[in-house]
C-alpha cells in the first residue's frame, strides 16, 4: 500500500507564542517523544520540528485520516498547561502534495516569520538527525528530508531570497533600534549564549552597542561569547543582581520555566529609580513572565511582536519569493513521482517473478520430454533465448509503469495485478 506524507502542527500564523510553547518539544526528551510518535498505529515513520515559530509533526502513513486523528491527539496531549483556547483550533493538517510543498517551503525559509532567514534549515537538519538516531524515519522520510535540504539549496542559489540576509536576531536588534533613538549609549544584557545569542551579539555590535553583559547557564560559554564581543560575562545564578544596569534585556535561553518574574523586575525598577526597562523575549519557550509587561515603565516584546518588522524586511523580495515557490512546485512534482514509484516496485518485482516461474517451469518440462538429450551448450542457448524473450515481453509494461500518463499510475498497477494474478504480491 502506497504511503502518504502528512504534516500536523501550528506556527506563528495560526497560534500565538503562549499556545506554541505549550506543545513545544523538550530536546532532552526528544528520543522518547519520537518513540511515542512512532508507536501510533497509523504512523509508519515520524519526525518532529519545534522552534520558536512552529511545532510540527511530519509522518509517513498509509491511512491519512487515522494519522490526522492520532497525531492531533498526540499534540493535544502534549500541552503543558491549560489555556483558554482549544489547541485544535490552531492546528493545520496537510497531506500529499500540500504536505510535501509545506516542508519544502519551511526548509527554504519561505514559511518563516523572517523570510530568507538561514537558521531554519539548520534546525530542520538537527531534528531529522534526531529522528534518524531514534530510528523513527525510514525510506520515505529519509528521502523527503534530504530532498527538502536540496530544495533549500536551490532556492538560495537560484533566487535572491537571501540577498538581504535577515534573521530573527537581526529583526530583534532592528526592533531595539526603533525602541531607542540610538543604541551606542545603552547597556544590554543577553540571557542565553547559544547560537541565537551569539547572532544577537553580532548584530548588537554592528549597531554600535559597546556595553554588553552576557549570562548563560554554562559560565564558560558566557565567558567565551563575552570575549568575542568585548562584553562582560555574568554568572547565571547572579544575573538578577546586574539587571539594574540594563536598559535592554534580551532572552534567548532554552528554559522550561520563566527566568524572570514580576517581583524581580519590580525590585530592579526601584534600584533604577523607575527608569524604563525594555525586554525582548526570543525563547522557544518564553524566558520572561508576560505579567512583567503590566508593570509601569516596563515594556516587553515577544517573538510575535517581531512580525511587523519582519514583514517590512520582506518588501522588495516578493518577486524572488515567487521564483522560489516555482522551484518548490517543480521539486514537489519530482518527489511525488518517486513516492508513487514505491508502489510500482513490488508489482514490477512480482511480475518478473511470475513470468520467470512460468519460464523455468515450462523449460524444465520440455528438457525432461521433447528436448531431452540436449547438450549443455544447447541447453544454455535455450536458457538465454527464453530469458531474452521474457525481457522483451516485460519491457513495454515496465516502461509504462515507470513513466505512466498523468493520473494513471494506480490504474496501471491494479490492471497488471489483476491480469497476472498478482493481488497477493
Amino acid at each position: 500500500m502506497n504511503k502518504e506524507i502528512v504534516i500536523v502542527g501550528l506556527n506563528h500564523r495560526t497560534a500565538p507564542v503562549e499556545v506554541r510553547e505549550r506543545v513545544a518539544f523538550d530536546n532532552s526528551l526528544l528520543g522518547e517523544t519520537l518513540q511515542s510518535l512512532r508507536a501510533l498505529a497509523s504512523v509508519h515513520e515520524g519526525a518532529v520540528l519545534s522552534t520558536c515559530n512552529r511545532v510540527e509533526v511530519v509522518a509517513a502513513t498509509s491511512d491519512r485520516e487515522a494519522a490526522f486523528t492520532e497525531v492531533k491527539k498526540f499534540l493535544v496531549e502534549r500541552e503543558t498547561a491549560t489555556g483558554e483556547s482549544n489547541l485544535e483550533d490552531h492546528l493545520y493538517a496537510y497531506s500529499g502534495s500540500e504536505a510535501v510543498r509545506h516542508l519544502f517551503r519551511v526548509a527554504s525559509s519561505l514559511d518563516s516569520m523572517v523570510v530568507g532567514e538561514p537558521q531554519i534549515l539548520g534546525q530542520l537538519k538537527d531534528y531529522y538527525l534526531a529522528a534518524k538516531e531514534a530510528g523513527s524515519v525510514g525510506t520515505v522520510l529519509h528521502r523527503l528530508f534530504h530532498r527538502s535540504f536540496s530544495v533549500a539549496k536551490r532556492v538560495r542559489t537560484e533566487t535572491g531570497i537571501a540577498g538581504r540576509v535577515v534573521s530573527v536576531s537581526s529583526v530583534a536588534v532592528e526592533l531595539a533600534k526603533r525602541i531607542f533613538d540610538r543604541l551606542e549609549d545603552k547597556t544590554v544584557m543577553l540571557i542565553g549564549a547559544g547560537k541565537m545569542g551569539n547572532s544577537v551579539c553580532r548584530h548588537l555590535q554592528r549597531n554600535g552597542v559597546s556595553s554588553l553583559m552576557v549570562t548563560n547557564r554554562t559560565f564558560e560559554r558566557a565567558v567565551e561569547v563575552a570575549a568575542d564581543f568585548r562584553g562582560n560575562p555574568i554568572r547565571f545564578e547572579e544575573f538578577s543582581r546586574y539587571l539594574k544596569l540594563a536598559d535592554l534585556v534580551i532572552g534567548c535561553a532554552g528554559a522550561p520555566d520563566f527566568l524572570l518574574q514580576p517581583e524581580t523586575v519590580e525590585e530592579t525598577l526601584k534600584e533604577r529609580k523607575q527608569k524604563a526597562m525594555f525586554f525582548i523575549d526570543l525563547g522557544d519557550r518564553r524566558n520572561f513572565d508576560p505579567r512583567i509587561n503590566q508593570i509601569a515603565n516596563v515594556y516587553l516584546y515577544d517573538i510575535d511582536d517581531l512580525q511587523t518588522v519582519a514583514s517590512e524586511n520582506l518588501n522588495g523580495r516578493v518577486g524572488e519569493a515567487l521564483k522560489a515557490d516555482e522551484i518548490v512546485d517543480e521539486e514537489v512534482e519530482g518527489f511525488l513521482r518517486w513516492l508513487d514509484s514505491l508502489d510500482q516496485v513490488p508489482t514490477i518485482v512480482a511480475l518478473r517473478q511470475r513470468l520467470e516461474e512460468i519460464r523455468q517451469s515450462e523449460l524444465e518440462k520440455s528438457l525432461r520430454t521433447s528436448l531431452k538429450g540436449l547438450s549443455a551448450k544447447e541447453r544454455q542457448a535455450i536458457e538465454d533465448m527464453t530469458s531474452a524473450m521474457i525481457g522483451k515481453i516485460l519491457h513495454a509494461p515496465i516502461s509504462r509503469l515507470k513513466k505512466p500518463d498523468e493520473g494513471e499510475e494506480a490504474l496501471y498497477v491494479e490492471a497488471l495485478k489483476k491480469l497476472f494474478g498478482l493481488e497477493g504480491k
